[in-house]
């Protein structure tokens, strides 16, 4: 991991990530959770603040050992509990049906093998437990796509792996068969990077 990916992006992605207008989602997302819950992409914690008062535990892992010095202060401030492993979301430690809940949150873009990391998801869900996620990805406007799949060869580069342009809803449908997610493009996001998708896949 070079310099860039472990001491500038993860202050870059603290500072854009903090935007109120995304902090208003991470909350709507968040609210639900429930039970043993494992976060994937933790980054700086910048969701701590908005679990519910009952979650008083959570398992972590992010793949960038530079997030923890900016997470370290969040779960110092933070009333729950957090056991963090510095890995990626491809191959999780953890033994099948281990979560009740399973979080990732602006995540799913930059995990090179999505589609395995979904497969892990599920795994380590148990029966009817749910998947909660506020992604970025394809936007359902073909002239915006078009920029997108031309940028998302830089924006990998410079994000650590960022794609522009995934159909989240697809990916996730491909792994679960209850899927409710809403699209929408957020007003204060470049349309490249604004366009959302917000739900919860059940396992069933």
């Amino acid at each position: 991991m070079n310099l860039y990916s472990q001491f500038i992006l993860p202050r870059l992605l603290d500072w854009s990530m903090s935007d109120a207008s995304l902090s208003h989602y991470r909350q709507e997302v968040l609210a639900q959770v429930s039970g043993e819950t494992l976060e994937i992409g933790f980054g700086t914690g910048l969701n701590l603040p908005y679990y519910p008062k009952h979650i008083q535990k959570l398992t972590t892992v992010d793949a960038n050992p530079g997030m923890n010095a900016l997470a370290l202060k969040r779960i110092q401030a933070s009333d729950i509990t957090v056991e963090h492993h510095v890995l990626n979301g491809e191959n999780l430690p953890f033994a099948d049906q281990s979560f009740d809940s399973v979080v990732t949150t602006w995540t799913l873009c930059s995990i090179a093998n999505v589609k395995q990391a979904l497969q892990e998801i599920y795994r380590v869900l148990k029966p009817e437990g749910r998947f909660f996620f506020i992604e970025h990805g394809l936007s359902d406007n073909p002239k915006v796509q078009v920029w997108q799949n031309r940028f998302t060869p830089v924006q990998k580069v410079i994000a650590d792996g960022c794609h522009l342009n995934r159909d989240i809803k697809r990916l996730v449908e491909s792994q679960f068969n209850q899927v409710r997610v809403e699209q929408f493009q957020e007003k204060n996001l470049p349309g490249i990077m604004g366009y959302l998708y917000k739900g919860v896949a059940v396992k069933t």
